[in-house]
């Protein structure tokens, strides 16, 4: 044993963090005070999804206005292709 004394104790006491790894257990990290994670699943300040789901507004790409234009754009294509195959 060695000649001093590790005072682990409060640490291993503390909350575990709830998140589960990605092989599918739980992290063994100590939750944040006060909260439910650890600093490296959301625990820390900052740290999390932005509100109001702002990451899902970066490009517009999935917008409804832009899958509305693009199926008009494939109908228009369609009767176009029907237009020329019938002028064959």
């Amino acid at each position: 044993m060695s000649d001093h004394t590790r005072h682990t104790g409060a640490m291993l006491a503390s909350p575990r963090c709830g998140a589960k790894t990605r092989s599918g257990g739980a992290c063994r990290a100590p939750a944040v005070r006060g909260k439910r994670r650890c600093r490296m699943h959301g625990g820390a300040e900052g740290s999390g999804a932005p509100l109001a789901n702002r990451n899902a507004h970066k490009h517009g790409l999935f917008s409804n206005a832009a899958i509305a234009e693009r199926r008009e754009i494939r109908m228009l294509l369609g009767e176009a292709r029907k237009l020329l195959n019938e002028m064959k």
